[in-house]
Parts: structure tokens; C-alpha cells; sequence
């Protein structure tokens, strides 16, 4: 299919081609099948296997939590936080809070939506690309990632090489040292243990067993097959090509989009420039960019400073230096993966710590960086109400409910670094985005236009969650709910 100049683009005499910018490009082709892993036609029981696994909390170490807590269908792939609650919260969405049994702390980065995730151009994976394909042959799996030369072999794709990682995660879905198996083999760096206990539990179900066989036709049960049936899941339930925009792209009817629609995309592919970084079919570039965002919540350890852990005396550091972490380049500060804006109006909060609650808000903060940057008072995060931190008794290490007296040193952690300058100045230094400057009416224009990205299709797709599951757990989230 040819790609459509803006140039050409005459809607019934309404939204003149002359009012096009010289300079502005072409719009994208649409996504075909060819696009997507499978060629969007993944195995049918590999599918089903993968849907029962994404919201069977039995993957977790405590089963309590599932992929699709924090990925709900319902709530944009996401769980309409900020920076999510995982393993140890209780309920679903905004008002998932900490459980009595308790939780070390937040998730530390905003949970990434999932549309279009089976693409075949996504190749790395994590808001700092941390897991991609190791073209060197470095590792017998294929791929660079956390696990280095642990991460197994026959992993079908980096999707299904991102699925192997979740489940480690103590603050996410493993729980913590002593409580069960897969947390005890995380934390002591088993990691082929954790993933082999976790396919045991899978294999002592009979429905499972039988599933495992249809989709893979072996006897054998492992992580490995698993996280490939999560991947074909992922591709397929979340694939999204039909919002007005796309529908446009495919059939030429350009009246179906508004005026003030095509005034933003004038400005998106024009002088706004926004098709620098957010290009193609699904609107990103895949590259990684500093654009300044604040950070919200406890980061990632990273940095070298120390103010945190001598004003609390809890032994942290609190920065989040994105995809520096990764290649350890410098032009890497503070980088992260450039979002698809496909749907981007149903996955609020937004940017990699989930700064901001509002479309335009995100907006704004990508027009005016560093001043953002600068003003930004923050995001109200739920307050935690159950910690528990990591002690030792004798030879012994156990978690026990935090002392009220160390609790609001702990919980300064979710606003150390924005309330810090000379923290919040290496943020701004590194940016590497461009001021521009626009009036309310053209904010709003790209708001609509973005806004147009939406697939109806997915703006609720609780129908995706089973009514039960092999293990006999409730289902996460529970398929049937108010909103």
C-alpha cells in the first residue's frame, strides 16, 4: 500500500492541503499481519494455554498475584497506577493497596502497556531495553538480558524471553526469602531452580499437564514452554490496529477524522516535530531518549549518591538512571525506551515512573522539558499501609512489620529525588528534547489527535479474563466486576 503524503490530504474542502507544512512527512502505513510475531496467527492452544497462565496466580511464589494484576484488559494493560503494588497488595486498579501480610516497597517503574506488544520490530524489552537479542552469540539462549548465561535455550522470541523475568522479581510477583521456594531460589541467584519449582507446580496439574501437551505435543512441562504460550497470549489478545486513525490509514476516508484531528496531526508529523522519536506504524522509534521526565517513587538503586541513606539511615540509594544501566555509555543517562502511542489515551499515568495522570499533562511536560521538570509537584502514590523489612535473627533472615518510628523516613523515599536539585539537575542535564512552544488551541489538537489512536476494540477487554483457571485460584483480576 502506498504511504500517504499529508501534502495530498484534501477532506471535502474542510481541512485545506494547503494548511500542510512543506515540510511535513508522510503518514505511516498500516499494521498488517506480516507485522506481528506468528504472522498474527499464533497456534490456537498455545494461545489458550498462554491466557490461562497470564491471569493464573499460580506463577507467583506466594500465589497471590498474576500477570494480569498489573495488566489488566480492562484498565489499558495496565492497573491505573502509577507505579504499581505488586506481590503482597490486596484488589485491583487505583484502589489495590498493601495486604497484612505486607510489602517491601512499590514497583519501581510504571507498569508498561501491552498493545501491540507481538510486534516483530520490538526487540528490546523494559523500559531500559535490558532484555534484547544477542546477535554476538555471547549467549546459548540468543539473548542479552539480567539472567545473562542462565536464561535457558528455546525461547521462541524476546517477548517470550521478557515472560521469563516477572516471576523473579520479589517486589513484582516471587515474594521474599523464606516464603516460599521460588523467592528463596531468586534471592540465593538459583535462578534455573526458580523456574524449574515454578514448572513442577504447573506439572502437578492435570489440566495443565494436558494443555502443556496439546500446545507443545510433548510430556514434558517447562518454564520455557510456558513463557513462549505467554508470549503467543500476549501477541494475540493485545494486538490493536483499529482506531479511527488506522482505520483512516487503511481505507482513505479522511472524513472520518475531525478538523481539530487533522490540525494535530499537522503539527504531530510537522512543527511540533513529534514524529522524530514517535514514528512508524506504532508510533516509536524503539530507540531510548532523555526528555527529562521527574521521577516519582524510590527509583532503582542507582547513582552514587548517598543523602537518602544519611538522612533515613535506611541503607538505599534512590535514583533511576535508566538505560545508562544497561550499556553504561553516558549519552544513556536518564534514557528510557520511546512508548507506541497506539491506545496511549487508555494507558494513564504516563512516562516511565507514571509522573503524570493526564493525556495533556504528558503532553506539555514533552513541549517544555526541563521548566516541567522544574515545576512538577508531584503525584499523590497510595500510601503503603503494611511494610515489612528485611532483619536477621542469629543465622537467620526474616521480614517483620517496619517500625512506626522508622516509617516516615522510609516513605520520603517516593519524593527524595524530585524534592532533591542537584539530583533533579542531572535529570535536566541530560535531556536531549527540544522546547516548543504552542498555544492551548494546538495542545488540545494533539490531545484529539492522540486521542484518535484509540481502538474501540480495546477499551475493555475483561471478556479476555477465563472464569477459572486449572489451579483452582480466583482468577487475577476477577472477570467480573464493577468498575
Amino acid at each position: 500500500m502506498p504511504r500517504i503524503s499529508l501534502k495530498a490530504i484534501l477532506v471535502s474542502g474542510s481541512y485545506l492541503a494547503a494548511m500542510v507544512p512543506a515540510e511535513a512527512g508522510e503518514l505511516p502505513n498500516p499494521l498488517e499481519d506480516a507485522d506481528y510475531l506468528y504472522d498474527g496467527a499464533a497456534d490456537p492452544d498455545v494461545v489458550e494455554l498462554g491466557r490461562m497462565l497470564f491471569f493464573d496466580p499460580i506463577l507467583s511464589g506466594n500465589r497471590n498475584i498474576s500477570c494480569g494484576t498489573c495488566h489488566d484488559p480492562s484498565r489499558g494493560t495496565g492497573d491505573d497506577l502509577a507505579l504499581s503494588i505488586g506481590e503482597g497488595g490486596e484488589g485491583f486498579g487505583a484502589v489495590r493497596r498493601t495486604g497484612p501480610s505486607g510489602v517491601t516497597g512499590r514497583v519501581p517503574r510504571n507498569a508498561q502497556p501491552l498493545y501491540n506488544i507481538g510486534a516483530r520490530s520490538y526487540r528490546a524489552f523494559f523500559h531500559d531495553g535490558r532484555l534484547e537479542p544477542d546477535p554476538a552469540g555471547v549467549f546459548k539462549s540468543g539473548f542479552w538480558s539480567p539472567a545473562r548465561e542462565h536464561l535457558p535455550e528455546g525461547l521462541d522470541n524476546p517477548l517470550a524471553a521478557q515472560a521469563m523475568f516477572p516471576v523473579l522479581s520479589p517486589v513484582e510477583m516471587a515474594g521474599q526469602k523464606g516464603e516460599n521456594p521460588v523467592a528463596t531460589a531468586v534471592a540465593e541467584d538459583r535462578l534455573a531452580d526458580a523456574w524449574n519449582l515454578l514448572a513442577k507446580r504447573l506439572s502437578g496439574i492435570g489440566e495443565y499437564r494436558e494443555m502443556f501437551r496439546e500446545a507443545f505435543d510433548s510430556s514434558e512441562v517447562s518454564f520455557v514452554q510456558a513463557a513462549n504460550a505467554l508470549a503467543a497470549f500476549q501477541a494475540t489478545a493485545f494486538r490493536s490496529n483499529g482506531s479511527p486513525f488506522e482505520q483512516t490509514l487503511r481505507d482513505g476516508e479522511f472524513a472520518r477524522l475531525s478538523d481539530g484531528v487533522w490540525a494535530g496531526i499537522d503539527l504531530f508529523y510537522g512543527r511540533a516535530g513529534c514524529d522524530s522519536c514517535h514514528s512508524g506504524p506504532l508510533m516509536t522509534d524503539h530507540g531510548f531518549h532523555a526528555i527529562a521526565m521527574p521521577q516519582t517513587g524510590p527509583g532503582k538503586g542507582h547513582g552514587s549518591d548517598t543523602s537518602y541513606w544519611r538522612a533515613s539511615g535506611f541503607m538505599d540509594r534512590l535514583e533511576d538512571e535508566g538505560r545508562f544501566r544497561v550499556t553504561f555509555e553516558r549519552e544513556d543517562l536518564f534514557s528510557f525506551r520511546t512508548p507506541s502511542l497506539l491506545n496511549v489515551a487508555l494507558t494513564g499515568p504516563w512516562g516511565h515512573s507514571g509522573a503524570y495522570d493526564t493525556l495533556e499533562g504528558i503532553v506539555r511536560h514533552h513541549l517544555a522539558p526541563k521548566a516541567s521538570l522544574e515545576a512538577y509537584d508531584g503525584t499523590e502514590l497510595p500510601v503503603l499501609d503494611a511494610v515489612i523489612e528485611q532483619t536477621g535473627k542469629g543465622s537467620k533472615l526474616i521480614f517483620r512489620p517496619m517500625n512506626p518510628a522508622r516509617r516516615n523516613a522510609f516513605d520520603r523515599r517516593d519524593t527524595w529525588v524530585q524534592t532533591n536539585e542537584r539530583l533533579t539537575n542531572r535529570i535536566a542535564e541530560a535531556n536531549d528534547l527540544e522546547a516548543i512552544e504552542l498555544s492551548d488551541e494546538e495542545v488540545g489538537q494533539l490531545v484529539a489527535f492522540l486521542e484518535s489512536l484509540t481502538d474501540p476494540a480495546m477499551r475493555d477487554r475483561r471478556d479476555l479474563i477465563p472464569a477459572r483457571v486449572p489451579s483452582g485460584l480466583p482468577p487475577q483480576p476477577p472477570p467480573q466486576r464493577s468498575r
